[in-house]
């Protein structure tokens, strides 16, 4: 496939396009709105469906609703609409519905600057909903990732049953690099399972298999299905009883803890001889690797540590530089969200700085190498 110029949510996108999305619903949404508007483009042409509904949270009501009717579904928000699919999202969690979201960051709260770059909805991507369940976040550093994660998405949210988060920033959104695309047939796609047993085999919609995810049939298929947002058992109707509840909790957390090395994905640089780690993610990680370059240059023995995968929380990746590095730097758009899991992980084998920035700006590539050289310089006192 030749070249092209593309912008990060467009390449997001035709990557969910890629891999099979056929429903969009949403809301336009600075700076998002590109996705929706690449979607309806795009869509009608692949036999798909495009909806604008009234608002963010028909948006993500609407995809569940297509979800279950065996879609594979993708809406795109930012911080103000993704805090109002919250409950939505914790409804698709419960009730295990493949489906993806695109929360491309702005600074906040409320209305904040609609236009200007953030990493400020971390913490409320892992916590923005009200009870226990696990959560899948992916936040892409390029153009072209951004639409390697978008595939890879679509994939876990069928895979898993469960709600997907795409956590883009501004800055990659927003961003064009010249991109080269995959062919179709070098893209891997995990088809939705369908169930395994007929009605008249006992075939129960919420029975997990050996992965202890749940072949859901889809609406429409000739299986009698009841869906809700209470607790319920492998029938799909509401239980109140006290062990039900816990192995149901137990099964959500557990269905993605098993297979967290697989899906943790991330890129060391430089971290051979590294005595310092930048850790870093999205469009931050842009800057943060000039940063390390510069501060190599200077003679500083850095490394950086670039997480794709946010959720769940890289803890053995952490761990693992943690106990070799002298400090590790976490620069972030935000008043310092993540630095805090870092901490956690680091586990008290090394010092944890947090380099904020929330002023509507990017980092400079110099105000990371800054950061970097007082960070050797206290380290050597």
């Amino acid at each position: 496939m030749k070249a092209r110029l593309m912008q990060g949510n467009e390449a997001c996108a035709e990557g969910a396009l890629a891999a099979g999305v056929r429903f969009f619903g949403g809301y336009p949404i600075t700076p998002s709105t590109e996705i929706a508007e690449q979607m309806a483009k795009e869509l009608p042409k692949v036999g798909g469906t495009f909806i604008q509904m009234e608002d963010e949270i028909g948006g993500m009501a609407v995809i569940l609703g297509a979800s279950l009717g065996g879609k594979k579904v993708l809406t795109a928000t930012s911080g103000p609409g993704f805090s109002l699919k919250q409950e939505l999202i914790g409804y698709a969690a419960i009730a295990e519905i493949p489906a993806v979201i695109v929360n491309v960051q702005r600074v906040g709260p409320s209305t904040g600057q609609p236009t200007s770059p953030s990493q400020g909805d971390i913490m409320q991507i892992r916590w923005g909903t009200h009870g226990d369940h696990p959560m899948i976040a992916l936040a892409p550093w390029t153009v072209r990732e951004a639409f390697d994660v978008a595939v890879m998405a679509v994939n876990y949210a069928e895979r898993f049953r469960t709600p997907v988060i795409i956590a883009m920033d501004e800055v990659v959104g927003h961003m064009r690099e010249k991109v080269v695309l995959p062919e179709a047939n070098e893209i891997e796609i995990y088809p939705r399972r369908k169930p395994t047993a007929t009605r008249a085999e006992g075939y129960q919609p919420f029975t997990p298999a050996e992965d202890l995810v749940p072949n859901v049939a889809n609406f429409g298929d000739g299986y009698h299905i009841h869906v809700t947002g209470l607790i319920h058992d492998e029938t799909g109707f509401p239980s109140g009883n006290a062990q039900l509840t816990k192995e149901c909790t137990d099964r959500w957390h557990q269905k993605i803890a098993r297979v967290q090395d697989e899906i943790t994905h991330y890129d060391e640089f430089f971290m051979d001889d590294a005595e310092f780690v930048v850790l870093a993610y999205g469009g931050t990680a842009r800057s943060a690797y000039a940063g390390v370059e510069a501060a190599r240059e200077k003679g500083i023995k850095v490394g950086m540590l670039r997480l794709m995968t946010i959720w769940p929380f890289a803890d053995k990746i952490v761990k693992k530089a943690a106990a070799k590095a002298k400090a590790i730097l976490v620069p972030e758009m935000n008043y310092g969200q993540l630095v805090h899991e870092v901490e956690r992980a680091a586990a008290g084998q090394t010092q944890v700085i947090s380099l904020p920035k929330y002023n509507t700006e990017i980092f400079e590539p110099s105000e990371i190498c800054e950061a970097i050289e007082t960070m050797a310089k206290e380290a050597s006192k």
